[in-house]
């Protein structure tokens, strides 16, 4: 099959959709199939044998993220700013996920129309969780097969969001950043949506009012080969690992905070935040100040693969408290180190996280039961042990991108079976 993947934007350090793709995408290209990436920055990194080309865009955070792009391109002549369309798309997308997706999915329209010119037809376009109209232009101006894979249902994100808006403008701001219906409408039009996990499959219909039988799972996976224990790194004693996007409310992180103030005065430890630099974020550091805890926090900005390898080896455990997970890649990786978990029920954590045996799920949005569990891990080493050797061996029998990749041609194949 000849593949065009559509992402609106794919650094592995976006978040799991860009870990998503780069380990779909290599093992579709080791199954034989031509594949090709359409893509906005921040870019992705593609394995070897992906044809990607780079969507150059005007959005607001296209722009923070290649400034120098933008300054010194030959195709980005400051006064192709004030081109209607480009000044739009860089004045909405400051204000707007919604006109994010949809200037991009127009952008990525006419990208793969052009390539269809030059090359040839492509048999099926998979859109990694943009959902513009763009997207349905594909199927429905280029005649196009069309599945669209949906994390999470961004209906959770904004109420979410919403619960911690605490003025009316800040409400206001958080009703006008996420989509209205543009990606319900999309993902109804198109040929098939794909989820991770089955309360992902079953929040995307209820949330996004998709059809139940619109919707296939193709659970995610981990690459064994670098997720795995090291024998040569020491387990560091009391160690609580954080890692995420403790910006996007969803991650829970405010609630780690708050058990961790629990137990302030009852052990010591260290909390480690791999995010972003200290001075980049906003939730974080003054809930560590209010709640008096400098002194047990330590912040780790980017790492490469194999530093965050060792630093999963390192800890003690790693907590994603999580209000609500799709799937949740950075406990399984954990769990495949053989690292402990302690997750929330929320989302699709009790899916693979067997509690007691493999790790702990407490119920979201509850520090004190979160406090009680990292104090019952903390004080216990060789249960940590123990659960970690489980975990990891559940995750490398049930949980690989190659598995992920058959489900997936699986659905191709469903799909492209519709034209005959």
């Amino acid at each position: 099959m000849k593949i065009c993947f559509i992402m609106y934007q794919g650094n592995m350090y976006s978040g799991g959709q860009g870990v998503y793709l780069h380990y779909l995408t290599r093992e579709l290209v080791k199954l034989g199939h031509e594949v090709h990436v359409i893509s906005g920055r921040p870019y992705p990194r593609v394995a070897e044998g992906v044809v990607h080309h780079r969507l150059h865009s005007y959005s607001f955070w296209a722009f923070l993220d290649g400034r120098d792009a933008h300054a010194y391109d030959h195709e980005s002549h400051p006064l192709a700013f004030f081109h209607p369309w480009n000044f739009y798309e860089f004045a909405a997308t400051r204000a707007s996920l919604a006109s994010l997706f949809f200037t991009f999915s127009v952008r990525a329209y006419r990208k793969l129309a052009e390539l269809e010119r030059a090359s040839g037809p492509f048999d099926l376009v998979h859109d990694n969780q943009t959902l513009g109209y763009g997207i349905l232009a594909m199927k429905r101006l280029l005649g196009k097969r069309v599945v669209a894979s949906l994390h999470h249902p961004l209906a959770i994100d904004k109420a979410n969001n919403l619960r911690e808006a605490r003025s009316l403008p800040a409400r206001v701001a958080k009703e006008l950043w996420f989509p209205w219906r543009m990606q319900s409408v999309v993902a109804n039009g198109i040929d098939l949506v794909l989820t991770g996990s089955r309360n992902s499959a079953d929040s995307v219909s209820r949330s996004m009012q998709i059809p139940r039988a619109h919707i296939r799972q193709t659970p995610y996976g981990v690459d064994h080969e670098v997720m795995r224990p090291l024998a040569d790194v020491q387990r560091v004693p009391r160690t609580v690992l954080f890692v995420g996007d403790s910006e996007d409310r969803n991650k829970g992180a405010r609630y780690l905070i708050e058990a961790c103030a629990r137990l302030q005065h009852e052990l010591d430890f260290t909390l480690l935040f791999k995010d972003k630099r200290e001075k980049d974020m906003k939730v974080v550091p003054p809930l560590v100040w209010k709640h008096a805890l400098k002194r047990f926090v330590e912040y780790i900005p980017r790492l490469t693969t194999d530093e965050l390898v060792r630093l999963y080896n390192s800890a003690q455990l790693v907590v994603s408290p999580s209000l609500y997970e799709g799937f949740g890649l950075p406990a399984a990786e954990a769990m495949a180190c053989g690292t402990p978990v302690i997750a929330t029920t929320a989302g699709a954590f009790p899916e693979f996280i067997d509690d007691g045996r493999t790790g702990i799920l407490v119920p979201p949005a509850d520090a004190g039961a979160l406090a009680a569990a990292i104090k019952s891990l903390l004080l216990d080493p060789d249960r940590c042990a123990t659960m970690g050797a489980a975990a990891s061996e559940h995750i490398r029998a049930n949980f690989t991108w190659q598995r992920t990749a058959g489900a997936t041609v699986d659905v191709y194949a469903e799909v492209l079976a519709y034209r005959a």
